[in-house]
């Protein structure tokens, strides 16, 4: 298997001298092409600081991270945005997208920037518009979509660029459980389908339990791992809430 993510012995501090929080210590883990691997942890576990690194959002205070065998860590300036205009698609809690472009424009923005024919552009979004199920709602722009439909485009524009990493924060954080049911299937859809590596932080147990695997948070260091495997959703379901527990976390939380 081909290794997208090599997370290396990093630690990400925060303050001055005189005040230093460790959000992050000392995390390493990998990732195979082809995965869909959830982080979990409470509020101030270190998962979000985690996610904040890897997107390049953020900078490690040491270690290192490659995607595609590339040391993140060292890149700079131009070969930082080519890097993150390439090889990253990015899904966020509250969508981001433009009020004043329709859902097809919000899409073509992220081949417009590769500069992609406009040809080519028309058939690629109306692909992964059939794959998302949001033909429909091409036209229409976000405030005229639900939310559901809303996080479904901006998942289209993570993906149609075809990067070798998608990282989703809390994407069904703002949906309805009937919309984060959608959003998730789809995304089950995306990596068994399109083989599309993806990483989601999560605090929700019924979000991770559509991964193949999950990677638990605590104090900013890995504290347990679980693989689906040949498991049902429910009962990975299950497995995941006794972790939970064990974290200490709130079960209301987490379901």
């Amino acid at each position: 298997m081909e290794t997208i993510l090599k997370v290396d012995k990093i630690e990400k501090y925060y303050g001055s001298r005189s005040s230093l929080t460790k959000a992050i210590d000392n995390i390493s883990f990998e990732v195979e092409k082809g995965e869909f691997v959830a982080i979990m942890g409470a509020s101030g576990s270190g998962k979000t600081t985690l996610l904040n690194c890897i997107s390049t959002i953020d900078k490690v205070t040491s270690g290192h991270i490659f995607v595609g065998g590339m040391d993140i860590t060292k890149l700079k300036g131009n070969s930082l945005n080519k890097f993150r205009r390439e090889e990253l698609g990015f899904i966020f809690q509250d969508f981001n997208l433009l009020d004043t472009l329709t859902a097809y424009e919000n899409i073509a923005l992220a081949l417009s920037i590769q500069n992609t024919k406009v040809s080519e552009m028309d058939t690629r979004i109306k692909k992964v518009a059939r794959e998302l199920d949001i033909t429909d709602v091409l036209k229409k722009y976000p405030y005229q979509m639900s939310g559901g439909q809303k996080q479904r485009v901006a998942s289209a524009r993570a993906i149609i660029t075809n990067p070798k990493l998608v990282l989703a924060d809390e994407p069904t954080g703002a949906l309805d459980s009937k919309s984060a049911k959608m959003l998730l299937e789809r995304f089950q859809y995306l990596n068994q389908e399109l083989l599309a590596t993806i990483l989601m932080v999560t605090h929700d147990a019924f979000t991770a339990s559509y991964a193949t695997r999950v990677i638990f948070i605590k104090d900013g260091k890995i504290f347990s791992e679980l693989r689906r495997g040949e498991d049902t959703r429910k009962e990975f379901f299950d497995r995941i809430i006794d972790v939970v527990t064990l974290l200490g976390g709130d079960l209301n939380d987490a379901l």
